[in-house]
């Protein structure tokens, strides 16, 4: 398998700067998936990685040796697509077996990979059939099966479950996954759907504007994420964030929301304190905030504004006064109903504090 390694990789259309200064380890047989919005370099990455596109400058390396001048034939890679791209008049034997052909690999072992591959994807009973005959699951196993068959040294994947309806993507998801672990592969996979990074990755790289912010395992992004972007961008209901003034008292310091103050951890406050900001954004994600139906100690007043159910778990939007609103991942049979006062605590442990400037995390 392969360590590819991306250094000081820029790449530029005319005045626009696609991928900015790009270091990037993607470790033997690691799953690594880029993840951004839109217009965030990762697709360029991948296309670069592949040999279609030429850095505008940096190096990529593959196992030590740098592959910038190598044409894509020669990288030993494989490509899955969004759109499957198979050939509508050739059977699906013929789509998946086709570059060993042109390869002029001898017949026999056309077929014994054929099937081999077949068996792995569960196809077997489909190989005579025409992509018209064939689900968008089945075409896209098909797909997945045209680029195993050749052996590749690394798979890049370009948002290859997105044609996908709902149910059958999120199913796709842990065979794709079960199939890498199997394969031991080295795989770079892109793709804008925060839920299907969480699942898929060894390690996430967050980018935005081409430019890399984070990269880490996804229990570590969610947990510890660099800045506020990435904090937004990962997890689904968002994170909330909310501006406070940071008073000290005494050797403490509490974090003044307006409506409602929160005292952090010892941790946080002596980052806090470090620091020397006057304000901060404050970060809670809606799990770490708990609804009560009554008032405790430590708890600060609510009201009900809007109710989210999702039948495992319901997320309550709610009014903490001026003009701030939060939402709380609640039990779905929790009996409120919008305009009610509840009371919130949340919990502190977890809270975290951005730089109300450049959004870096601060603790």
């Amino acid at each position: 398998m392969v360590e590819i390694v991306l250094e000081n990789l820029h790449k530029s259309f005319g005045e626009v700067k696609a991928v900015d200064n790009i270091n990037l380890k993607i470790k033997d047989r690691e799953f690594m998936v880029l993840l951004g919005p839109s217009g965030c370099g990762k697709t360029t990455i991948l296309r670069m990685i592949a040999g279609l596109e030429k850095p505008t400058s940096g190096r990529i390396y593959f196992d030590g040796k740098v592959v910038n001048d190598l044409e894509p034939k020669e990288r030993n890679i494989a490509m899955v697509f969004q759109e499957y791209a198979l050939y509508p008049h050739m059977s699906v034997a013929d789509n998946m077996s086709l570059c060993l052909q042109v390869d002029k690999v001898p017949r026999p072992e056309i077929e014994r990979r054929l099937k081999t591959t077949a068996e792995l994807l569960q196809i077997e009973k489909l190989l005579h059939r025409k992509p018209s005959e064939l689900s968008g699951g089945q075409q896209q196993r098909v797909a997945l099966g045209r680029a195993i068959i050749r052996n590749p040294s690394v798979f890049l994947m370009d948002e290859p479950l997105s044609n996908l309806d709902a149910i059958f993507r999120v199913a796709m998801r842990a065979e794709l996954k079960k199939l890498q672990e199997r394969l031991k592969t080295t795989t770079v996979y892109v793709t804008h759907d925060q839920a299907e990074a969480m699942v898929l990755a060894d390690r996430v790289a967050v980018l935005r504007d081409g430019r890399l912010l984070q990269v880490d395992t996804p229990r570590n992004i969610y947990d510890h994420p660099g800045d506020t972007f990435v904090a937004e961008f990962i997890g689904s209901p968002r994170i909330n964030l909310v501006r406070c003034r940071l008073v000290r008292r005494g050797a403490g310091i509490v974090a003044d929301v307006g409506p409602f103050s929160i005292t952090p951890s010892a941790g946080a406050a002596s980052a806090l304190r470090r620091s020397r900001k006057p304000a901060a954004t404050l970060g809670v994600r809606p799990e770490d905030v708990h609804v009560l139906p009554r008032r405790e100690r430590g708890a600060v007043q609510g009201r009900v504004y809007f109710i989210q159910q999702m039948g495992n778990v319901a997320y309550m939007d709610l009014d903490m006064g001026d003009g701030i609103r939060i939402t709380a991942a609640v039990d779905p049979n929790f009996d409120l109903k919008p305009d009610e006062t509840v009371f919130v605590r949340f919990d502190e442990r977890r809270l975290k504090f951005f730089d109300v400037e450049s959004g870096k995390l601060i603790a």
